[in-house]
């Protein structure tokens, strides 16, 4: 795998690296910039369901490190995603009903670093993470895993709500964290299933919640409602295996 966050710059590098199937994160255009050979770039980063800024030439610029982007700057990922098949087949493999931590449009990449380090240590078979307005696999993300990103397959689809309907038709149920749920310890959170956790800032999307088959929340003492992303996951996630294991 790879451990530094990379940029590809110029037209044709950049063609080709969507044509190779590279995990882009992002692409950046210069304003303005859509005919000509840039467009066939465009289309390419359509099929692939690669987000796209269109930015200003200072911005590219400090983005480039030859000066010769040719108005467009692919951002790569550090490293490779897994697909949602080689995470079940994680679990079938060791022989567990699958356990998956889904990630609706989670930003920080402190948060997501730290949510697969926990997934790694609970014994979750793989992550789950949208393609749009959600961080990715960021030299940040990898370097606050602690090294288990080596280990726990992570994966970006272009819908969650699809995914999570399709892994529903493969046995799995799912489960969200939201203050206004059922209290955790009050679930049965057995066997395959898949735990939901929301955004910093505004928690699960309402219509991912409704895809959902619970709302599980956290019971709280303190003087404030919520907690941060990572922690949640983790409370809810070790709750899971305290089940698991009785």
């Amino acid at each position: 795998m790879r451990f530094e966050e990379f940029t590809i710059e110029g037209r044709n590098a950049v063609l080709e690296a969507f044509r190779s199937k590279k995990s882009i994160d992002r692409l950046f255009v210069l304003e303005g910039q859509t005919t000509g050979s840039m467009s066939t770039v465009l289309k390419e980063a359509s099929k692939a369901g690669c987000p796209v800024d269109f930015v200003s030439k200072e911005r590219l610029d400090s983005m480039s490190s030859t000066a010769h982007h040719q108005g467009v700057v692919a951002r790569a990922a550090a490293y490779d995603y897994a697909g949602v098949e080689d995470i079940l087949k994680a679990a079938e493999d060791k022989g567990e009903p699958p356990f998956i931590i889904i990630l609706d449009n989670i930003e920080d990449p402190h948060n997501l670093g730290a949510i697969i380090r926990t997934a790694n240590q609970c014994g979750a078979h793989g992550v789950i993470i949208p393609k749009r307005r959600a961080c990715g696999l960021t030299a940040t993300v990898a370097k606050t895993s602690a090294g288990a990103i080596n280990y726990t397959p992570v994966a970006r689809v272009s819908n969650i709500n699809a995914c999570i309907k399709e892994l529903k038709e493969k046995g799995l149920w799912f489960v969200c964290a939201d203050m206004d749920g059922k209290v955790m310890y009050d679930l049965d959170l057995k066997g395959p299933i898949g735990l939901v956790i929301g955004n910093e800032g505004e928690g699960v999307s309402r219509l991912v919640k409704e895809n959902c088959d619970f709302v599980a929340s956290i019971p709280m003492r303190g003087n404030i409602d919520s907690l941060n992303a990572s922690v949640a996951m983790g409370v809810l996630a070790y709750e899971i295996v305290r089940q698991r294991m009785s």
